[in-house]
Parts: structure tokens; C-alpha cells; sequence
């Protein structure tokens, strides 16, 4: 197959389900991991997909798309893990905690299952069901109802009432996006109204969104940043976002971890086309940072793991 009909099929694939592993396109097309990780270079150097760490994802721009549950699940996965334990380290036993949908909060929700007498209220059908299947009888699993969305939340009136006549210590929340104007946002305007009610029923608010996340605006927002509490990244965020976010957020708390990983697969500035260097697709030097910055926390937790693709690849 040649390269011209390895990327269409990518990019077709990307379109289809709003974004792609590169061990799946390995599989689907027959390659070496490699080839791909060229051939996704090639399509965002024509500014057809974003490249991300493990895959590449659709790059419309449109406000009002929505990916589903599964398209965002293989993206910055490291970079979640390392977000969703050190924001499980806020609960403590007995605490109620609110979870809205997404696949970070779904990586809460796994954390959650170690912390002895909780309960959950949730609207998303996923953490439902990973914290139903831990089959404790110290957890509580309430969950809203309401109309299911492409990212497995359960939304509209129905959900809404519900959480209106909720108190809970704690609200992990999903964003789509998180920007200096807009604040956290959502492309789906009935899920955004379903968020507001979660932000409503919490005492404490906290925001779990990996830094690519970063500059991205929805079609609706959810909460200004000074309306949150806490907010969860990683090391990737830039010093200025950080500043800006600082600023604004109760606590910025930037999991350790992630940042080892947040560069690997990115195209270094000046890059060249795909046919012109063999090497294009090594993975450019992680930045180390000088200390850490005084205006955030940084956690301490370190994943312990490497991505088998990036190992691969170098």
C-alpha cells in the first residue's frame, strides 16, 4: 500500500470516530508502528489530524463537535493516570463524591474504588459500571439518569433534577476544554447544563483535564476559572497558562509523571518532510524544568511505566 493510501485511510478513520491509536492503525493497516507515526506526521503537517501522544485526533475546529467515549479513551493516557491518582488522593474515607463523564473522570473513578465508604453520584453509564462491578458493600453508586450522549453522559431535565436536591463533598469534573476567556467549556450545550447542576451540588469543585486541553473552547461554558476550586493537569501546561490559570484557580495542582511523557511523538519545530529524513519520527528530548514552579503543587506521584509504542520507537 502506498503512503498516499496508508494516510487516507488514517484520516478517514480519524474522521469516522474522532480520533485513532496508533496501535490500532497498526493492526487495521499492517504496518510497523513507525510507518504510522510517519504517516500521521505527514497528515498534521497538511493540518489534516492533531498529533497526540499514542495517536492523532480530528482537528475540525468546530466548537460544537462532540468525540465519543471510545475515540478519547487511547489519548493522553499517561498523562490521565497521572491526573486521576493524584486527584483521588483528595477523597477521603466517608466523603460523598460527584463524577461528571469523560474518560478522566472514568480514570478517577478506578482510583476511587481503594477509598474505603463512599458514595457516588454520577451521570456517566462507564464510572457507573466500573464502580458496580468492584462489588463492595461500602460503596454507594447512585446514578442521575436523563438522554445519553455520544460521550456516555446522561444529561437533559431529568439529570438535572435529580442533582438538584444533592449535596456532595466532592465534584471530579470532565471539561472539553479550558481557555483564559471561555473557562471550561463543553461542545454539547444539554451536557454543559447538566454540568452546571454537578458544579451546584458540590462543596468543592475539581477540574481533571490533561494540558492539550488547554486553549480549547467548546460551544458552551460550564464554570469560569475562578469558579473552580482545584484544577488537576499535568507538567505539560506552559508556564504562562500556568501563571494565567494560578491566577484565577483555587489551587493548581500539576500531577508528576506525565511531563516524562507529554513530548514523545511531537513534531520538533522545523521538521522535514516525511521522504526527506528517516529519523523525522524519533521522539525530540524531553524538557526538564529547572526545579519547580513556586505558584503550583506538583505531586509526587510517578507512573513507573513506559508507553510499549514509545519504547518501540526509540
Amino acid at each position: 500500500m502506498l503512503a498516499r493510501q496508508r494516510q487516507e485511510r488514517i484520516l478517514e478513520q480519524v474522521t469516522l470516530t474522532g480520533g485513532a491509536r496508533v496501535s490500532d492503525l497498526v493492526e487495521l493497516l499492517g504496518v510497523s508502528d513507525m510507518t504510522i507515526r510517519r504517516d500521521i506526521a505527514a497528515l498534521a503537517r497538511k493540518g489534516l489530524v492533531a498529533r497526540v501522544h499514542g495517536g492523532a485526533t480530528a482537528v475540525s475546529g468546530r466548537s460544537a463537535d462532540e468525540p465519543g467515549f471510545a475515540a478519547k479513551s487511547g489519548l493522553q493516557t499517561l498523562e490521565k493516570a497521572a491526573i486521576a491518582e493524584a486527584a483521588a488522593d483528595l477523597v477521603s474515607p466517608g466523603d460523598s463524591v460527584a463524577l461528571s463523564a469523560g474518560t478522566t473522570t472514568y480514570a478517577v473513578a478506578g482510583h476511587l474504588r481503594r477509598v474505603p465508604n463512599l458514595t457516588v453520584v454520577t451521570n456517566s453509564l462507564p464510572v457507573a459500571e466500573l464502580l458496580h462491578a468492584s462489588a463492595r458493600d461500602d460503596l454507594t453508586v447512585i446514578l442521575t439518569g436523563g438522554v445519553r450522549t455520544p460521550s456516555d453522559a446522561l444529561v437533559g431535565p431529568v439529570a438535572v433534577s435529580a442533582l438538584r436536591s444533592l449535596h456532595v463533598d466532592w465534584l471530579f469534573l470532565g471539561v472539553h476544554g479550558f481557555d483564559a476567556r471561555a473557562g471550561f467549556t463543553s461542545p454539547n450545550l444539554v451536557e454543559s447544563e447538566t454540568n452546571r447542576a454537578l458544579i451546584a451540588s458540590a462543596r468543592q469543585v475539581v477540574v481533571t483535564a490533561d494540558s492539550t486541553k488547554w486553549g480549547v473552547v467548546g460551544l458552551s461554558s460550564m464554570a469560569r476559572l475562578d469558579e473552580v476550586d482545584v484544577l488537576v493537569t499535568d507538567e505539560g501546561l506552559d508556564h504562562d497558562a500556568r501563571r494565567t490559570v494560578q491566577a484565577r484557580v483555587g489551587r493548581l495542582l500539576l500531577a508528576s509523571g506525565a511531563a516524562r511523557t507529554a513530548t514523545v511523538g511531537l513534531i520538533p519545530a522545523g521538521g522535514h518532510d516525511e521522504d526527506d529524513d528517516p529519523h523525522e519520527d524519533d521522539d525530540p528530548p524531553t524538557d526538564h524544568r529547572d526545579g519547580h514552579d513556586p505558584l503550583v503543587d506538583h505531586d509526587d506521584h510517578s507512573l513507573g511505566t513506559s508507553d510499549p509504542e514509545e519504547e518501540a520507537a526509540r
